[in-house]
């Protein structure tokens, strides 16, 4: 399973690059492989204020429906608006073209690193 050393990781799946205050937030490969084929993403609104742990959209898949909730507190500022037309990049590129919304954070939480987060995967398994 790839999972990048240069995120972060919640415990619902979810990885964050930072930079600055902006977040950008998906689902791990892990997350993507138990779904199954993605083939709808409902995404927060740009401007909608987020708060960590809390729902804020979800994924639906030929298996299944799961909750996305939002890693960190802060205001959406952008959504990936290519999955609108083509969901299946949250399973085919997860990392890259399959991210799900940026969000200007106003202060980080603790998430796990690459390491801590391969471990609680593989207890998941």
């Amino acid at each position: 399973m790839v999972v990048p050393d240069n995120l972060q990781y919640t415990e619902e799946h979810e990885w964050l690059d930072t930079e600055g205050d902006i977040a950008t937030v998906g689902i791990t490969a892990f997350a993507g492989s138990a779904l199954g084929d993605v083939v709808y993403v409902e995404l927060p609104e740009v401007g909608a204020r987020v708060n960590a742990g809390e729902r804020c959209g979800e994924v639906e898949s030929t298996k299944s429906v799961s909750d996305l909730f939002a890693p960190v507190d802060g205001e959406v500022t952008e959504i990936n608006d290519a999955l609108e037309n083509e969901p299946e990049l949250v399973n085919t590129d997860p990392y890259g073209a399959g991210w799900l919304f940026r969000v200007r954070f106003l202060e980080s939480r603790t998430l796990m690193d690459a390491a801590a987060y391969r471990a609680f995967s593989e207890q998941e398994n």
